[in-house]
């Protein structure tokens, strides 16, 4: 077994396309819109799908905004330098909403950002 994708309902997907694609530097990897169920997937990632695992965005038609929920935490992505991927990642228009520091009770550099839906998104520097 492998990790394929992970599913992320989103209410505007050219937003979130923008957002994963120009902030976060994935790639549009294949989009398909389903016009009898009324939604459309995108998948986005760094990588094939046959590489490694990438996001699926899944927009239903009509469907604004979603509760989030507790549950849900984070997704986690490796950066060099996280102090520099937050600056570059504000430049292009995204929200820090925790800036680069080691993480409490460690010493591992993390930051967070948030996508156009409140998803966060861990930067965790590795080096």
């Amino acid at each position: 077994m492998r990790m394929l994708h992970t599913m992320l309902r989103v209410g505007n997907l050219e937003r979130s396309l923008d957002f994963y694609t120009q902030v976060l530097g994935m790639t549009l990897l294949r989009r398909q819109d389903y016009p009898d169920g009324k939604f459309t997937l995108a998948f986005v990632g760094y990588q094939p799908e046959s590489e490694g695992a990438v996001l699926e965005l899944t927009y239903n038609w009509g469907v604004e905004q979603y509760e989030l929920g507790t549950a849900y935490g984070h997704i986690a992505l490796e950066v060099p330098d996280a102090y520099r991927a937050c600056e570059d990642i504000r430049t292009r228009g995204g929200k820090v909403v925790r800036e680069a520091g080691p993480m409490k009770h460690g010493t591992t550099v993390i930051a967070f950002v948030e996508d156009p839906d409140g998803y966060k998104v861990e930067l965790i520097q590795r080096g």
